[in-house]
């Protein structure tokens, strides 16, 4: 799959920053960084903070394996993602790890708990070890992260979204592309007071991108999400059962649910047949990620299903390759099911 245009292709790449760019910006000796970043050694406050200054400047990571695999070439992939216990990311890593060990690299992985700073933290123990690549979910970091990355000097792979220019590799699909389609699949349903069931999305930079085109979809119809329920939680079947719940306590009138995810419409299905709501006589539910139990269940969810592992794979393929920088877009497939 030919990649669209995107960032420099992979032999355009900068070097990585190195103790010695460090020492050259601060205006010191190499020797002076060294004491610094080992916090042993007579240096003065003013050189110090010189340097540390530069070292987040320039997004410098210390080698903590005294170049033993720098100089002859690691052989480690490291993945960073929000979370194992979310089928969707354990697909990736089912991806992943195959292909890298049959390319003879090996994977170790970091779970960030969809934590920005942990993720920035992680990056750069991840970077300390001078891996070959990089594959980290989504395209959105923060300054010191992005900073890190960019100066590593080794292959990037952004992964689940393209909705935004990557640094390197971008493998995934657009988000917002994802909520508008389940908008206009409810709409043409003949859904009109539709409501909204989700997460954390301040948390979860792709959810928040879904519910924002959704609500764009439904404004293109002259439409809008008749009423929300969105907790500051980590998503869990239980609270789609208890958001519904709270939901439609509120507006009864919904004739449709849209939910962040398959685990959120699974909870919400649960609480129509506690109730005796019938689905999708009186209420259409739609979900998002085509997980197999949504796709296995009595009476199969309506959702857009994404290729997860097809994404860890590719990820892998070209972290691992010389192929040109580009975001490689895999698409989406909207699946009816039997719920709307």
């Amino acid at each position: 799959m030919a990649p669209q245009d995107n960032a420099e292709g992979a032999g355009d790449r900068p070097p990585p920053i190195t103790l010695a760019d460090v020492a050259r910006e601060a205006g010191v000796g190499e020797s002076t960084v060294s004491r610094v970043l080992r916090g042993k050694g007579s240096v003065s406050d003013e050189a110090r903070q010189r340097v540390l200054q530069t070292v987040r400047r320039l997004g410098y990571v210390p080698n903590r394996i005294a170049g033993t695999l720098a100089s002859t070439g690691s052989r480690l992939v490291a993945l960073v993602i929000p979370s194992i216990t979310n089928i969707v990311f354990a697909d990736v890593l089912s991806g992943a790890s195959p292909t890298l060990t049959g390319a003879g690299y090996q994977a170790v992985f970091a779970v960030t708990d969809y934590d920005p700073k942990a993720e920035e933290d992680l990056i750069e123990s991840m970077l300390a070890w001078r891996p070959s690549g990089l594959i980290v979910a989504g395209l959105e970091h923060t300054p010191r992260a992005f900073a890190m990355m960019r100066g590593a000097g080794i292959r990037i792979a952004e992964i689940l979204d393209t909705d935004a220019e990557g640094i390197d590799i971008v493998v995934g699909y657009s988000n917002l592309d994802a909520g508008r389609a389940s908008a206009r699949f409810l709409a043409s349903r003949g859904k009109r007071r539709i409501g909204y069931v989700g997460h954390d999305l301040a948390r979860d930079k792709r959810g928040a991108k879904r519910y924002q085109g959704f609500c764009q979809a439904l404004a293109g119809l002259g439409m809008h999400v008749a009423d929300a329920e969105i907790v500051p939680a980590l998503s869990s079947i239980e609270l789609g059962r208890n958001g519904l719940a709270v939901l439609l306590d509120r507006t009864p009138d919904l004739d449709a649910v849209y939910f962040a995810n398959d685990d959120l419409a699974l909870g919400g299905l649960f609480h129509c047949m506690a109730k005796g709501i019938s689905v999708p006589g009186q209420l259409a539910l739609m979900g998002y990620n085509g997980l197999d139990v949504a796709r296995l269940a009595p009476q199969p969810l309506a959702t857009i299903r994404t290729p997860r592992r097809l994404i860890g794979e590719m990820a892998a393929r070209l972290v691992c390759s010389d192929e040109p920088s580009g975001i490689y877009d895999v698409g989406f497939e909207l699946i009816e099911g039997a719920t709307v």
